[in-house]
């Protein structure tokens, strides 16, 4: 292995796995390797049950298939990296590598932000104006949002690697994780870092943060509907029909809020308490997304039991 003290040029970076455990990194390996292949194989089931079952054709689950292509994009940005450090010791990046890699991770994070509100969005009118469900959610207006979704992230994250690339490294570029985070590699930049660190929370303030404030006002909104039905059986039943993605913005959120608050107060944590987190935030979403959804969602669950007797659906 390349010594981190060599020169390099272009810069280049080196990964960490789990510091004071490299000897355990083979068994360290094996749940996160199980983790991976249980959310791709996860998400691949929801986006097949979704092509081939013509009663899933509907808005809700056209959302649910984009939330599943965004968990399976974030987790093959990290995969390769991740098990490359675990299995081989393999550390060096290039730095053109990791941009790119940066780039698809802050990306698909942005993506996966922008779908769980677009299906807060859904719930909404699911819920408010039932009669007109299927007219305002046409499969056009459904392939607006997501284009919109996906060309937000694409080109808000864009200039963050083109920022990265103006900057001057050291020698020696050790990064805290096994895959490239924009606000790790602002860690080892050797000049001025600041219209970078500005654009960065420029970036989250407009995506995640608007976010997450029209995911509130969107429940806030759901849940008067809600309590001015008369049933109670019948607002249980409405309220039930949002669990899923309820818990889907929970395994979102958390895990991205905990990081955030390790940078910022966990200065003086060991480092693995980072690595831990970094890995809850990138790995827990695609894993119990896909779960969530076969569990809570009767008309998936039942069409997988279906499969998995082979009976006709």
């Amino acid at each position: 292995m390349l010594s981190p003290n060599a020169s390099l040029e272009p810069p280049a970076f080196f990964l960490t796995g789990f510091p004071g455990l490299e000897k355990a990194h083979l068994w360290i390996s094996i749940p996160i390797c199980s983790v991976y292949l249980v959310s791709i194989a996860g998400n691949c089931t929801i986006l097949f049950m979704i092509k081939t079952d013509r009663t899933l054709h509907e808005p809700m689950y056209y959302f649910l298939s984009m939330l599943a292509l965004s968990d399976l994009g974030l987790s093959s940005a990290t995969l390769p990296t991740m098990l490359g450090v675990l299995w081989f010791d393999h550390r060096l990046i290039h730095f053109d590598a990791c941009l790119i890699q940066m780039y698809f991770i802050h990306t698909f994070s942005i993506i996966e932000s922008g779908i769980l509100l677009s299906m807060a969005f859904d719930r909404l009118v699911a819920i408010r104006n039932p009669l007109r469900y299927t007219s305002i959610l046409t499969n056009g207006a459904i392939i607006k949002i997501g284009l919109g979704v996906f060309l937000r992230a694409a080109f808000l994250v864009f200039p963050c690697s083109f920022l990265l690339k103006t900057m001057r490294y050291g020698r020696t570029n050790v990064l805290s994780y096994p895959f490239c985070l924009h606000q790790d590699i602002l860690k080892v930049v050797r000049s001025d870092r600041r219209m970078s660190s500005i654009y960065g929370l420029m970036v989250v303030l407009s995506s995640m943060t608007i976010d997450s404030v029209l995911l509130i006002a969107s429940y806030i909104m759901i849940l008067r509907t809600v309590l001015s039905i008369a049933s109670k059986a019948e607002r249980l039943r409405t309220l039930n029909t949002c669990i899923s993605h309820i818990c889907a913005v929970v395994t979102f959120y958390t895990p991205m809020i905990g990081l955030s608050m390790i940078h910022r107060y966990g200065k003086n944590a060991p480092p693995a308490v980072h690595i831990l987190m970094a890995n809850v935030y990138l790995l827990v979403p695609p894993l119990m997304n896909p779960v969530v959804y076969s569990v809570k969602t009767k008309q998936i669950r039942t069409r997988i039991a279906k499969k998995l007797r082979k009976e006709p659906s």
